[in-house]
């Protein structure tokens, strides 16, 4: 059960110690705080941890200072969206929204190579409107052999060049906690230029211990990719492990499964699940159709197998897509095969509004039916 206070609720005030009082009397009953903390108010939720059944939900509603009570339908206690549940599917991070009814396209280098590069790609997304890439520093790998990503040394060059071309997020995996120190640092000793999105891999989608670390940080939101050889909802159970601790600035990414069922493709893609995460969960869902897909081939009709998929997404109701480009794909250190090329930049993202469109007429379409038919019924 999860207990929604009334906005900027004084902890010191005869309410709330009202509120904690009744709530110390229940027996069996584990009380979790969570604030968050906006530039406008603060609001503060209470979950209820044990056997809630019992409790009467109207009850707690008329306590003072209770807003509203939400009984969790759901496993995933925080990121669930459960019956009745009205809270904001939103976060607004470093000026950027990102909800469930926003798209963000977070194109880059899937391995940060040379600063000239670096900053070819910042240019390129300027030029374009975009405020959003990719910058991979950390690279885990399969082969030990494999270049592994210039790791903090890149950093300082990254972050000064978004700031230099007013890229306001960047979405950078992490596979240890010492990176997310590493990039704190960074951030702070060029001036806080911009904004990092965290990414949690596919291969550490549960290294819960991880999990643990980058969820009790609320300086950075997440984005955690689906484990590639699990469920969907041991993945979810991924993200709530982030939220337990605290941070609830999750966004979830489909990046495809790894399954020869997909071939020729990379991985099979899983993007049908775009509106599923949506429905059991209130995070915005990203996509990745570089890692899906793989390769740079393309259909009779001249459409990149990439860029197909990306719409499929996106006519799905996707929330964020990441995606490789690379101003030389044949010099890339990782992943250069799936690279997009900048002169391709103007073109992905045309195409990328044609299917947002379409998903918006869609979505307006079901609205519209759904109005007629409650009337008529």
């Amino acid at each position: 059960m999860i207990i929604i206070l009334k906005p900027n609720i004084d902890k010191q005030g005869v309410d709330y110690r009202s509120i904690m009082d009744y709530l110390a009397r229940l027996p069996g009953i584990q009380v979790r705080l969570h604030e968050e903390v906006g530039a406008q108010q603060v609001l503060t939720e209470l979950y209820l941890i044990g056997n809630t059944a019992p409790l009467s939900k109207e009850e707690i509603h008329t306590l003072p200072g209770v807003e509203r009570v939400v009984r969790v339908s759901e496993e995933y206690r925080i990121l669930g969206r459960h019956k009745d549940d009205g809270r904001a599917t939103h976060f607004d991070y470093n000026g950027v929204r990102f909800g469930q009814d926003t798209l963000h396209v977070f194109a880059g280098l899937c391995a940060v190579d040379t600063p000239p590069h670096v900053e070819m790609m910042m240019k390129a997304l300027r030029d374009c409107g975009q405020v959003c890439t990719r910058m991979g520093a950390y690279k885990p790998r399969t082969n030990p052999y494999s270049f592994q990503g210039h790791g903090k040394a890149c950093l300082p060059y990254v972050f000064d060049l978004a700031g230099k071309y007013g890229i306001k997020v960047i979405a950078m995996e992490v596979t240890h906690e010492s990176h997310v120190d590493e990039i704190r640092e960074a951030l702070r000793n060029t001036g806080n230029p911009t904004g990092v999105m965290l990414q949690i891999g596919t291969r550490n989608t549960q290294n819960f211990e991880l999990l643990k670390i980058v969820g009790r940080q609320l300086e950075f939101p997440v984005l955690l990719k689906r484990g590639f050889g699990i469920t969907l909802e041991e993945s979810l159970n991924a993200a709530e492990y982030l939220a337990s601790e605290g941070n609830r600035n999750v966004v979830f990414g489909l990046r495809g499964m790894k399954t020869n069922m997909g071939d020729p493709h990379r991985n099979f893609v899983d993007f049908s699940h775009v509106p599923v995460v949506k429905r059991l969960t209130r995070m915005p869902v990203c996509i990745d159709p570089s890692h899906s897909v793989g390769t740079r081939e393309r259909a009779p009709d001249k459409i990149l197998d990439i860029m197909h998929v990306t719409a499929q997404g996106i006519m799905a109701g996707a929330n964020m897509v990441l995606v490789d480009f690379h101003p030389a794909p044949a010099k890339a250190l990782v992943d250069g095969p799936q690279a997009l090329t900048l002169q391709e930049l103007p073109y992905f993202l045309e195409d990328v509004k044609i299917a947002r469109q379409a998903y918006e007429m869609r979505a307006k379409l079901a609205d519209d039916f759904s109005k007629v038919n409650s009337a008529v019924a």
